[in-house]
């Protein structure tokens, strides 16, 4: 697979049961990429080493690029410090990225691993806030490009036209 053909795409949105809550994501455009053989599914929070199920977890007091720099850190609604298995999950899907070529992730919005522009505020009030997941932001950092499952646009021209990359 090559960078022009080829997306790292978060695992719940091909139907894996990898959610915090059990459950997927299943968003049926990337499943077409999936049956072209243009998708390298990961769940960095699993890869990372957590369960499924698991207690939802949040982002306090920042977003995914103060977590990578030491100043912000993923706490489960329990209390549980997690940062660490976020950590090593971004890593994971940084190094499927590298393995395969591939230079554009499609990922979760909103999640604290996959977010690209929205992500909870760390309160787990349900209130969202303007920022990005851990994954998302390491794999920005090495350049990458990073979208949602909420780009429809992107995603139908993809299927549409599979000549494109969806930049």
């Amino acid at each position: 697979m090559g960078e022009d053909t080829a997306f790292l795409v978060s695992a719940c949105l091909l139907g894996v049961t990898c959610a915090y809550d059990g459950g997927a994501r299943l968003q049926p455009e990337l499943i077409t990429l999936m049956a072209q053989g243009r998708v390298v599914p990961v769940c960095p929070e699993v890869a990372g080493g957590l369960l499924v199920p698991r207690p939802p977890a949040e982002i306090v007091s920042g977003d995914g690029d103060n977590v990578l720099d030491g100043q912000a850190r993923v706490m489960t609604i329990t209390g549980e410090n997690v940062t660490a298995a976020y950590l090593r999950g971004a890593e994971c899907a940084l190094t499927a990225a590298r393995r395969y070529g591939i230079s554009t992730a499609i990922l979760k919005q909103c999640s604290p691993s996959c977010g690209v522009s929205r992500i909870y505020d760390g309160t787990h009030s349900g209130r969202l806030v303007v920022g990005q997941g851990v994954t998302a932001a390491l794999l920005r950092r090495q350049g990458m490009t990073v979208w949602s499952e909420e780009d429809r646009i992107r995603l139908l021209s993809l299927i549409q036209r599979p000549d494109l990359t969806g930049f």
